[in-house]
């Protein structure tokens, strides 16, 4: 499935979709005060209603992206992650609880989800991205937010995003420095135009708090619901900064790499 993004850079509104999604009186209720946001309404609300987004994984920055994008009402959510809950997960990854210690994290993250809006379809998925399953999952989606700590898998989702013409949000941190970014397939540098190969000697192991964790996440499910609704600026073709413990934040601007073995002569679905 591909979806192409409309001239504003957004994905298609639910009426240029067989089957729109209209909204219920209880789901009216419940959203009523982010539809008073200007540029965003109803109209938003039922494009949020009509998308299905891909995070991976949902740890403390996945976590929180996925947490503001069930409470803000997208309709779908698939989540990829794998393994057991540890207590070193638990400092950061707001969709875990001390009692789920020892189980599939995977689990925890779609009860805490249904808990807190069921009207959203949760589809867990036991598994962190690879060969063997990006491309189903990224293709079953209308939008990625890629927040896996590893480089391959952040390469791995932007390959895929980009052949299927799929917009990603990537989230990145580090200690107290966190990073994000916009790819829009054929429009925007990718993931791969900055790091055109895996950084050696990367960890899956580093500093965090939760907090600095989550404040990318949360920026992160902001950009999804800006290229859902077509509301505001997103980072396209942008790379924000941010030093949280100086509190500081730049915006990059980034080029297309010609020679990028991932998007280079691709067009604009």
């Amino acid at each position: 499935m591909s979806v192409p993004l409309n001239r504003t850079g957004a994905l298609p509104v639910p009426s240029e979709r067989p089957g729109r999604n209209m909204l219920t009186d209880e789901e009216r209720a419940i959203y009523e005060w982010q539809m008073w946001t200007a540029g965003f309404g109803e109209r938003g609300q039922d494009k949020l209603k009509a998308a299905s987004v891909l995070v991976s994984r949902v740890g403390g920055v996945g976590g929180a992206a996925a947490y503001y994008l069930a409470a803000a009402g997208v309709g779908r959510l698939v989540l990829a992650h794998a393994g057991n809950l540890r207590p070193s997960d638990l400092n950061r990854q707001i969709l875990m609880t001390h009692d789920h210690l020892g189980k599939p994290r995977i689990e925890s993250a779609a009860r805490r989800l249904r808990e807190l809006n069921p009207r959203v379809a949760i589809e867990p998925v036991g598994q962190n991205i690879g060969q063997q399953n990006a491309a189903d999952l990224v293709g079953s989606v209308d939008l990625v937010v890629s927040a896996a700590p590893r480089f391959g898998e952040r390469l791995l989702m932007n390959r895929h995003a980009v052949s299927r013409n799929k917009p990603l949000v990537d989230c990145a941190m580090y200690d107290l420095d966190a990073q994000i970014t916009t790819v829009i397939p054929g429009r925007t540098p990718c993931l791969a135009c900055l790091y055109p190969e895996e950084p050696p000697g990367w960890s899956r192991q580093f500093p965090v708090f939760g907090a600095v964790a989550g404040t990318i996440g949360a920026m992160g499910a902001v950009e999804a619901i800006k290229l859902i609704a077509g509301l505001g600026e997103p980072l396209a073709g942008k790379l924000l900064v941010c030093d949280l413990r100086q509190m500081a934040f730049r915006t990059v601007a980034i080029q297309r790499n010609p020679k990028c073995a991932v998007c280079a002569g691709r067009r604009a679905g």
